[in-house]
């Protein structure tokens, strides 16, 4: 049977006449006298008495009309149904970043977003290696590097400003030539904004290192050296100021990253738009 015949003849027989069903169907009345004539050729069986000047439904035709409109029922309820499994999302979803950021950034909207969608299970991987999307390691990622290979959709994000920051006390006591800095150790001593500390420290030494930004923080605050630290940690902390005051000694570009497998996912699409919406704002983009 074609659907769109019994539509046709259901809309029909809700509005009396084929002029009122074109205009509900947005079609001509010839088209509506078409599908009728085809759906009884069908099933057989007169539908409509074409007799008089007004066309009416035959005994049949009532019954038929009766259960078609049972049928609109039942597909208007699965439009329903859909719409509410949209708006009740569900699942696991894990998004790997940078730990410093992913506390100070994406904590918050992901805890909005899961108020908004209580069934949503949020997995938030604070972590500086880059976790294999392909293998499902992480279902979104925000990277500071741009990955180079792999099918992905990637957004940028904004941009994350570094500065030279160090306490007050620390500054005062020490005169620019004798400046030492607090830098990374381990596998982070070769990232990029190391490698930007190391050359505005010219040669003087490197002092204190860690493992982590957050420990270079307390280390700056405690009054250890000088460290090159991302403007969203430290600008608004009272025990830093910041040292390089003609704007920022180094930026990175922040990418959002999701295998093109995954992005059509409903809980994945929805993570990220409230992802972007957030980060956008932080960050003065649209």
């Amino acid at each position: 049977m074609d659907w769109e015949n019994l539509r046709h003849y259901s809309v029909f027989a809700t509005h009396g006449s084929l002029a009122g069903a074109a205009r509900i169907l947005g079609v001509e009345h010839a088209t509506v006298a078409r599908r009728i004539a085809a759906l009884e050729a069908h099933l057989h069986v007169k539908l409509v008495d074409r007799r008089g000047r007004r066309l009416t439904l035959t005994p049949d035709g009532e019954r038929i009309a009766a259960l078609a409109r049972t049928m609109e029922s039942g597909a208007e309820a699965v439009a329903r149904a859909a719409a509410g499994a949209r708006a009740e999302l569900s699942g696991d979803v894990a998004v790997s970043a940078p730990p410093a950021y992913a506390a100070a950034r994406l904590a918050a909207p992901l805890a909005a977003l899961r108020q908004r969608h209580p069934r949503l299970e949020i997995r938030l991987l604070g972590e500086f290696r880059s976790s294999a999307l392909e293998r499902r390691e992480a279902d979104i990622a925000v990277r500071l590097s741009r990955p180079e290979t792999g099918d992905f959709t990637i957004t940028k994000l904004g941009v994350m400003a570094f500065r030279l920051y160090a306490s007050p006390a620390y500054l005062e006591e020490t005169p620019e030539p004798d400046w030492t800095f607090i830098g990374y150790d381990g596998s982070m001593a070769t990232a990029p904004q190391e490698v930007r500390l190391r050359e505005i420290a010219a040669g003087r030494p490197i002092a204190f290192t860690a493992s982590t930004a957050e420990i270079q923080l307390a280390a700056a605050k405690a009054g250890a050296g000088i460290a090159i630290l991302p403007d969203f940690m430290a600008e608004q902390d009272g025990r830093l100021v910041a040292v390089s005051g003609d704007g920022p000694v180094f930026r990175r570009d922040i990418w959002l990253v999701v295998h093109s497998d995954m992005k059509a996912a409903e809980r994945i699409r929805v993570t990220i738009e409230a992802l972007k919406a957030a980060l956008a704002q932080e960050h003065g983009t649209s």
